[in-house]
C-alpha cells in the first residue's frame, strides 16, 4: 500500500501496467506512453536532478499551459529525491510570479512552451536563486527537460544506490509540495502538503467511483490545481488511462475521440453545457420546442435522493430517446463518472445531467485539505443532489456555532509556508482546521455549503446575505454569464451582471429584430434592461426579503482569468471586481441627482 506519492510508481508497475498510462495528441494523432516508460523516465529525472546537485528540501517550480505527460515525469522525479515541487498557474500576474520565486527560493523551473517562456523568462532573470530554465517543448537555445533524462541515464550506475537510499529515507509526513492559492486579495498563500496528506486522499477516493483498469479519463483542469493533481494520482493508482485534452476549447472533440469513461471538472464548464441547452430551447419552435420543454421538465423533477419511481423511469427513458441521447453523445457516449468540485454546482444542472444518464458527483474541499473532505459517490444512497456529499473515511467534520465548517484528518496541511502566524489563525487549540466556509448537514449526513465566511455580508438593517447562493440561482438564467452580488453595509442587495452576449444578441435579433455589435450600447437598450428585470424578479420570488436583488448593473465586459475578474480556478475575485466597478456601484447606492435648468 503506497504511503508516499512516488510509491504509486511501483504499485502500478506491479499491479496495473498498461500501454496507455498517459496519452496526448500530437499532429492530429493520439500518442501513448506505457507504464514502463513512465516509471523509467521518472527514475531518470530523479537521477538527472541528483547529478545536477539537487538535494532533499530544494524547491523546483513548473508552469504549464496544458496538462501533459512530461509534468508527471518531472513531478515524480522530484518526489523520489525529496525535492519540493512548486507547480504554478500560467495565468497569474507578474507580481505573483516574482513573489513566489522569491519566497519559495525556487532554484530551477520547468516551462511548457515558447509562448510561456517568453512571458516568464524576463521575470526569472530578476530572481537570484533560479539556476536555469528547462522547457517541455523544444526551443532553440533553451535547455530541454530531456537533457536531464540523458544526464540521468549517464549517471545511472553511479547514482542508482544513492537514489535508493534517498527514497528509503523519505517519510510519509515529509513536506513534498508547495501550492500557492490564487487568493482574492494580497499575495498568494503557500500551502505545505506532505506525502501523507495527498496519499490519504488518493487511497480513500479510489474506492468511491466505478472506474478501474479497463477505463480511461480525460484530463483538462490544470495539474497545478490540487483537485486535478490528486485526481491524477488517484487515476494512476487505480490503473486508469489518462488522456490529456489539447485545450479547454477541444474538450468536446477530445471526449468524443477518446470515448472517455470519466473526468473531473469545475461547475462552470457543466453550466455552459446547460446554457447551451437553454439556448437551443429558446430557438426551437413547434413540436421540437414542446418536446424539449417536456424533457427539461422531466429533468427538473429528478429526485434529489435518486429514488426513481416506475412512472418517472418511463418518462426519463422517453426523454432520453427524444432529447438526452444527444447530450450523452456530446460527452463521448461512455461517461460513467464526473467528479465536480471547486465551487457549488447549480442543482438544475445536476438534475439535467443525472436525468440524461450522465452521473456527476459533487465533492468539497480546499487546497489545505489535499483537497477532499466530502464527496457524493456510489452506491447512490451515499449521494444527494444539491449537496457536496458525505464525509470521507478517516476525516472528521463538525459545524461551529457560527456555521463554519471545521475539519480534522490526515488530509489537513502541514501549515502555511513561512507564515506561522497565519497557520495559527486557522487551527484552534483542539487542532481543528477552520475552512472559512459556511455549511450545514442535510438529513444528518450530507453537507451543504452556503458560501465563504468572509464573503457573507451584512446589510445596514443587520441582515446577513450569502452571495454565492443567490449567484448560483441567477446563473441558471440563459442570459447571465457571470455576476456578483453586492451590498455590504447598504440598505439592500444589488448585483453586477456580465451578460451572456451570445444569447443576448440572438434573442434581440430573433425577438426584436435588433442587431447592435456595440456592447456598451446594447446593455443600455430598454428591451435588454426589461429582460434582465424579468430574470431578477423570477429569482427574487424564491429568496427572502433581505436576499432579494433590488438594483443591478449590466457591464459590457466578459469576465475571465485573463482580465482578472476570475481566479485561475474560475472563482470571482470579489475585491478586484468591487474596485473595478466602484463608480458604477456607488451610483446604485448613492445616485447622483441631475440638476434641473
Amino acid at each position: 500500500m503506497p504511503t508516499r506519492i512516488f510509491d504509486i510508481l511501483d504499485h502500478i508497475l506491479e499491479n496495473n501496467p498498461r500501454d496507455d498510462a498517459f496519452a496526448f495528441k500530437k499532429n492530429g494523432n493520439w500518442k501513448k506512453i506505457s507504464t514502463e516508460k513512465y516509471v523509467e523516465l521518472a527514475n531518470l529525472v530523479s537521477l538527472g536532478l541528483l547529478g545536477m546537485g539537487f538535494r532533499k528540501g530544494d524547491r523546483i517550480a513548473s508552469v504549464s499551459i496544458n496538462n501533459r505527460p512530461e509534468w508527471n515525469f518531472v513531478d515524480m522525479g522530484m518526489s523520489q529525491i525529496g525535492v519540493v515541487h512548486v507547480p504554478m498557474y500560467p495565468t497569474i500576474s507578474r507580481r505573483d510570479y516574482q513573489y513566489i520565486f522569491k519566497e519559495a527560493g525556487i532554484k530551477l523551473i520547468f516551462i511548457s512552451d515558447e509562448m510561456l517562456y517568453r512571458k516568464i523568462h524576463p521575470i526569472i532573470s530578476e530572481a537570484d536563486k533560479i539556476k536555469d530554465i528547462y522547457t517541455f517543448d523544444r526551443i532553440t537555445g533553451v535547455n530541454n527537460w530531456y537533457e536531464i533524462v540523458k544526464l540521468g541515464r549517464g549517471k545511472k550506475n553511479k547514482l542508482r544506490e544513492k537514489l535508493k537510499e534517498i527514497k528509503q529515507s523519505i517519510k510519509p509526513e515529509d513536506f513534498t509540495t508547495l501550492l500557492y492559492t490564487s487568493g482574492t486579495t494580497g499575495f498568494p498563500k503557500g500551502v505545505m502538503l506532505s506525502h501523507r496528506n495527498i496519499i490519504s486522499n488518493v487511497l480513500t477516493s479510489s474506492k468511491l467511483h466505478p472506474l478501474g483498469t479497463k477505463h480511461k479519463v480525460l484530463s483538462f483542469l490544470p495539474l497545478c490545481h490540487i483537485f486535478e493533481r490528486t485526481s491524477n494520482y488517484q487515476f494512476q493508482y487505480s490503473g486508469i488511462g489518462i488522456y490529456y485534452a489539447e485545450s479547454l476549447r477541444t474538450i468536446p472533440e477530445n471526449l468524443c475521440e477518446t470515448k472517455a469513461d470519466g473526468f473531473t471538472t469545475v461547475p462552470r464548464l457543466l453550466e455552459k453545457v446547460y446554457q447551451a441547452i437553454l439556448t437551443r430551447r429558446s430557438h426551437s419552435k413547434g413540436v421540437k420546442k414542446i418536446i424539449l420543454d417536456w424533457s427539461l421538465q422531466v429533468a427538473g423533477n429528478y429526485p434529489l435522493n435518486h429514488k426513481l419511481k416506475a412512472s418517472y423511469k418511463l418518462k426519463r427513458k422517453i426523454a432520453g430517446i427524444l432529447v438526452f441521447r444527444k447530450l450523452r453523445k456530446a460527452f463521448g457516449g461512455k461517461v460513467r463518472f464526473i467528479g465536480c468540485g471547486g465551487a457549488s454546482l447549480q442543482t438544475s444542472v445536476e438534475k439535467v445531467l443525472w436525468a440524461a444518464g450522465i452521473p456527476v458527483f459533487q465533492g468539497y474541499g480546499l487546497t489545505e485539505t489535499s483537497p477532499l473532505i466530502t464527496l457524493n459517490h456510489y452506491p447512490l444512497e451515499k449521494s444527494c443532489i444539491g449537496t457536496v456529499g458525505t464525509v470521507i473515511n478517516g476525516v472528521q467534520v463538525k459545524i461551529a456555532g457560527d456555521g463554519e465548517i471545521l475539519c480534522k484528518g490526515p488530509n489537513v496541511m502541514l501549515g502555511y509556508f513561512k507564515n506561522a502566524e497565519l497557520t495559527k489563525e486557522v487551527f484552534d487549540e483542539s487542532g481543528w482546521f477552520h475552512t472559512g466556509d459556511i455549511g450545514k448537514f442535510h438529513n444528518g449526513n450530507f453537507l451543504k455549503i452556503s458560501g465563504r465566511k468572509k464573503e457573507l455580508f451584512k446589510t445596514s438593517y443587520g441582515k446577513y446575505v450569502a452571495p454565492q447562493l443567490i449567484e448560483n440561482r441567477l446563473k441558471e438564467s440563459e442570459f447571465i454569464e457571470q455576476l456578483m452580488v453586492i451590498g455590504e453595509g447598504e440598505k439592500f442587495a444589488g448585483a453586477i451582471i456580465s451578460p451572456n452576449f451570445t444569447m443576448l444578441n440572438k434573442w434581440l435579433e430573433t425577438i426584436h429584430k435588433i442587431k447592435i455589435p456595440d456592447r456598451k450600447k446594447l446593455i443600455k437598450l430598454p428591451q435588454v434592461i426589461a429582460r434582465f428585470e424579468e430574470e431578477i424578479t423570477k429569482c427574487n420570488q424564491s429568496l427572502g426579503m433581505s436576499e432579494q436583488i433590488k438594483q443591478f448593473i449590466l457591464v459590457s465586459d466578459e469576465w475571465s482569468v485573463h482580465t482578472s475578474e476570475l481566479s485561475p480556478t474560475l472563482k470571482l475575485r470579489r475585491h478586484f471586481i468591487l474596485e473595478k466597478y466602484k463608480k458604477l456601484i456607488n451610483n446604485i447606492y448613492n445616485p447622483v441627482k441631475k440638476n434641473r435648468d
